[in-house]
């Protein structure tokens, strides 16, 4: 089946799982599909499921004062969830919203670390897939206290390409920390050049 040849090779990229567990972990998933405008989980709910994405796009944002900030984008072939409250058992901090229509492969959490524990090559991947947000996170965050709005929007096309063909200015701008129309001048500048 396609759906997990592909999730089958970003886990492997990881790291390689014996034939035997690699038939065990499958046993855990479950597909769902979404449409756009989806909500995956809501600010304020518990999450229990890690997702991989098949296919589509989401945002990872929550609200303050009524203005959306735009956290993080996930695409096709990647995981999402609502890490911090997948980890500490504590209510989300960010709505997960689907950008397009999409289709996931969920993992409960709860059946997840049940794997991990009985394998040491899953345990070895969900270390790699720790290890991989943290340094994504640190990138971003030294990113946005290095970078001008323009250098954060060249190193966003040069690292994501699909993410600036796929994503609104308005969600766009919210993740670089830009108000919509600063990112319109900067196209256009960064067009010209």
């Amino acid at each position: 089946m396609d759906s997990l040849k592909k999730i089958q090779q970003t886990v492997f990229s990881l790291h390689r799982l014996p034939d035997a567990e690699w038939d065990i972990f499958v046993q855990i998933l479950t597909y769902k599909t979404f449409q756009k405008g989806d909500i995956l989980t809501k600010e304020g709910e518990h999450e229990h499921h890690i997702y991989f994405l098949e296919s589509g796009v989401t945002r990872n944002y929550f609200l303050k004062e009524g203005k959306e900030f735009t956290v993080a984008f996930h695409f096709s072939g990647e995981f999402v969830t609502a890490f911090y409250s997948l980890i500490t058992g504590t209510p989300s901090v960010v709505t997960i919203e689907f950008l397009e229509d999409a289709e996931v492969i969920a993992i409960p959490y709860s059946d997840l670390e049940v794997f991990y524990q009985n394998s040491f090559h899953g345990a070895t991947v969900g270390r790699k897939m720790a290890e991989m947000q943290y340094a994504h996170r640190l990138e971003k965050e030294m990113d946005l206290l290095s970078l001008t709005a323009e250098e954060r929007y060249v190193t966003l096309l040069e690292r994501n390409p699909e993410l600036v063909a796929a994503i609104s200015v308005k969600h766009l701008s919210s993740f670089l920390g830009i108000q919509p129309e600063s990112l319109s001048r900067i196209r256009k500048q960064y067009a010209r050049n």
